[in-house]
């Protein structure tokens, strides 16, 4: 019998950095999705292969000795098949560039918990989410949740540390282009350098906070009224609040110059030092958009708001 997930990457929308200081963050669901199919084999073995490579070991052994990316799928299909005689095989698909901040990883979580576990039985989203954020721990150990709870319920979702998640009920209509740097980067070391920019500037630092702040407030009654425009211009203004805490560099700023001329507005979206910038646009700019990227030698696509969320088949 074979089971088949899948579920969306994400981006951060407004408040990446910040939100680690205790302000609000926005992120949304993208239509980009990862597809995981999972099946029952007689095989006592967990196989699981996708485009990043393959893993195959037999159960129970311990997490800490596994050494690959694919270490959440085989937590998950360990600890679902503790008591059964068979083993699991698992496959991959992503239609989600890694590695840049776009959510790969927990989309994977969420998709693999939501494959795996329906092979044996029907479990809630929530049971789903809760399974996903534990594989997700065994990469990344401090993770939030945040990613996988927008890759679980889809839409655009707020959140703070101190009252966690809450879904976002606006349905706004843009576009965004998103266009990769594809240079490297450590998320840890751009938080470091984010802290010790706050170390170094307290008094700046904190008024930065509350301008991060007020701008959120202002994006969600943006967001109800679905005006792009503006938005845009908050992306802009962000874009500045990014670039004074030190996450920016030449190709990030060239890039957002592009995507700021093409289209409403432009910013980072995640840890910066690399990764992923996205445009604002809608019809009207869409193309000429991802037009100038591509002028320019940058790899582009474009996305719109994922609002299913985790799809199982």
């Amino acid at each position: 019998m074979k089971s088949k997930a899948s579920a969306p990457g994400k981006v951060i929308l407004f408040g990446e950095h910040f939100v680690v200081y205790g302000v609000k963050a926005i992120l949304c669901a993208i239509n980009k999705r990862i597809i995981v199919t999972a099946e029952e084999i007689s095989e006592r073995k967990i196989s699981i292969k996708s485009n990043i490579g393959k893993l195959e070991l037999e159960p129970n052994k311990p997490i800490s000795e596994i050494n690959s990316p694919l270490k959440p799928f085989y937590y998950l299909a360990d600890k679902i098949i503790q008591d059964r005689d068979s083993g699991i095989k698992i496959e991959v698909e992503s239609e989600i560039p890694l590695g840049v901040g776009l959510g790969s990883s927990s989309a994977c979580c969420i998709a693999g918990a939501a494959a795996i576990s329906k092979l044996f039985k029907n479990i809630s989203k929530d049971e789903i989410l809760k399974l996903a954020i534990e594989a997700e721990k065994t990469i990344f150990q401090n993770t939030s949740g945040a990613d996988c709870t927008v890759c679980t319920f889809g839409g655009l979702m707020e959140y703070d540390k101190k009252n966690g998640f809450s879904k976002i009920e606006s349905e706004p209509n843009f576009h965004l282009v998103i266009a990769n740097s594809n240079v490297e980067h450590s998320t840890e070391s751009v938080v470091a350098g984010v802290r010790e920019f706050k170390e170094n500037n307290e008094k700046e630092f904190s008024k930065l906070c509350e301008d991060e702040s007020y701008l959120i407030e202002n994006v969600l009654e943006l967001l109800k009224e679905d005006n792009v425009k503006d938005l845009g211009q908050k992306a802009i203004q962000n874009q500045e609040y990014l670039e004074k805490i030190g996450i920016s560099n030449d190709k990030l700023r060239d890039m957002i110059k592009i995507g700021q001329k093409a289209s409403f507005g432009a910013k980072i979206t995640g840890a910066g030092g690399g990764g992923c910038i996205f445009a604002l646009t809608d019809e009207s700019n869409l193309e000429n958009t991802i037009k100038e990227f591509k002028e320019n030698n940058y790899e582009c696509f474009s996305v719109k708001i994922d609002f299913k969320g985790l799809d199982t088949f």
